[in-house]
């Protein structure tokens, strides 16, 4: 019986600790519905129709809200203009990307893909320049792939089909 008790105390502990967790970076997030611990807000969306969830939402929220999908907070973003005030008005602050521990450990924030901020503009001007020299965007890469192209099916037609 002991072993139950503890075992009872330990989860109330640890659904305790994730609700507190969960409550303390609300501060800095918009509103939105309450998420049930570990799960989020998963079970008050319909699946198979998530725009009509989301819509549903809106009208309570408003246009920008959070979600909960599982223990990760997730800003929504409903509506052309809330879209565009994002994305175009306040352009440089929502240009970054979000944070891939598995990317962040493996590569170590390197790369095109996944890289942000000063390393992500001077990696994507150094491949535009670098793709740019190889004649990128000119007629006369697509000339010589097409030279190319035409003298591999020629090696292939001399093969016979071995």
């Amino acid at each position: 019986m002991d072993l139950a008790v503890a075992l009872v105390l330990c989860l109330c502990s640890l659904l305790l600790l994730s609700l507190w967790k969960q409550s303390s970076g609300k501060g800095k997030l918009p509103p939105g519905p309450t998420p049930l611990p570990v799960l989020g807000n998963i079970l008050q969306l319909d699946v198979k129709n998530i725009s009509k969830s989301l819509s549903n939402l809106a009208k309570v929220y408003g246009p920008v809200f959070t979600l909960y999908f599982g223990m990760k907070p997730m800003v929504v973003l409903h509506g052309y203009e809330a879209v565009k005030e994002a994305l175009i008005d306040l352009g440089e602050e929502f240009s970054g990307r979000g944070r891939l521990p598995v990317n962040e450990k493996v590569r170590k924030g390197h790369g095109i893909l996944f890289s942000n901020g000063k390393r992500w503009k001077e990696t994507r001007r150094f491949s535009l320049m670098t793709l740019r020299n190889l004649g990128m965007g000119k007629r006369t890469i697509e000339d010589r792939v097409q030279e190319e192209a035409c003298c591999l099916v020629e090696e292939l037609r001399k093969t016979n089909g071995g």
